[in-house]
């Protein structure tokens, strides 16, 4: 039987709470594949092999990594028009981006799909990159004594129920050993973490990895601290709307795209010198020792052939959230567009397969 509601929450005003969009675009176009139009069909039609003339997707690119990957990489012109170039990263954001119409296809970790569906908003996953290292570690409050992750028993928890940051906190009191009344969880957005840390609202906040150096080089000083766990958000995917899905030209240039997406990911982890400089030291502003610090734990990008693992694991998710009352039971299969399946997979060296 699934836990009680936590008390204080209600997770459906919870999820109406969270901010907006904040997405500022930047155009880009590419040459089309065919001169086919455009129409409707089903998601359970074959792929179009070739992407229509002027077809065009609006895609979000947070902190233009995207971009900076393909101009560093020298990938050259994508085989469809981008509409825009999306600076939106949280879940949340993206979901209320796909209802808004102006977003196409997004990149996020597990959980947001997982929202949209308890939402009542049709999304699916295209493309997955397993990630074998823990991406967050939980950063205290300054003048914190918390040492470990059995130490939250009885604190203020920065919890976003929306993002990979949420699953993460919850898999990691699951494995202590603490039930969900055992702490109290603080209804946020991840980019309100480090406020909240700052200002003693909560005591601990799952952070990432590339922003932990900067908060602790602040704060360290103050007593504030790291408690690094190994738990994982093994998901970073690509997903879009069914309705994107469903237009057959869309579709296509989706699936031209997720090979980018993926030779982008690889690139970016095969010169870590190259891209501590230009997107750590240059748009981050950290100093290269703390961008080395971070690329250092970088996940080497995996891209499987099958999406057996990813489907196991994105249920265990639903599951997870399902007994803490934060969304009703199902089961994930209907998440996963397979038609994509593979396609990440092909356009990658052998050694990110597996």
């Amino acid at each position: 039987m699934p836990s009680p509601p936590l008390p204080g929450i209600d997770r459906r005003l919870f999820l109406t709470s969270l901010l907006g969009i904040s997405a500022a675009a930047a155009g880009l176009s590419g040459c089309a594949g065919s001169s086919a139009a455009a129409s409707k069909t089903s998601v359970s039609e074959p792929l179009a092999k070739t992407v229509p003339a002027g077809t065009g997707l609006k895609i979000a690119s947070y902190q233009n990594v995207q971009q900076l990957q393909f101009r560093l990489a020298k990938f050259g012109e994508l085989p469809f028009k981008v509409s825009s170039w999306a600076n939106i990263g949280a879940g949340p954001d993206v979901i209320n981006a796909f209802r808004a119409g102006s977003l196409d296809v997004a990149n996020n970790a597990g959980i947001p799909p997982i929202q949209a569906q308890f939402q009542g908003y049709d999304a699916k996953i295209v493309a997955i990159n397993i990630t074998r290292k823990p991406n967050y570690l939980f950063a205290t409050k300054p003048g914190s004594d918390i040492r470990s992750v059995e130490d939250f028993k009885g604190k203020k928890l920065a919890f976003s129920q929306g993002q990979a940051q949420g699953v993460v906190l919850l898999r990691a009191l699951k494995k202590a050993g603490l039930a969900y009344d055992d702490v109290k969880l603080v209804p946020l957005t991840s980019n309100q973490f480090l406020t909240a840390l700052q200002s003693g609202q909560v005591d601990i906040a799952p952070l990432a990895n590339q922003q932990a150096p900067a908060y602790l080089q602040q704060y360290e000083s103050k007593g504030a601290r790291a408690i690094t766990t190994d738990v994982v958000d093994l998901l970073n995917l690509l997903w879009a709307p069914t309705s994107v899905l469903s237009d057959s030209a869309k579709a296509a240039a989706v699936a031209a795209y997720i090979p980018y997406w993926a030779k982008g990911q690889v690139w970016q982890y095969e010169h870590p010198d190259v891209w501590n400089e230009e997107f750590y030291v240059k748009t981050q502003n950290l100093s290269l020792a703390q961008a080395q610090s971070i690329t250092e734990l970088a996940n080497k990008p995996l891209f499987p052939p099958s999406w057996d693992e990813a489907v196991k694991w994105e249920q265990e998710t639903a599951d997870l959230l399902a007994e803490g009352g934060f969304v009703k039971g199902f089961k994930v299969d209907s998440l996963f567009d397979r038609r994509f399946e593979g396609i990440a997979a092909k356009s990658v060296p052998a050694e990110y397969r597996r």
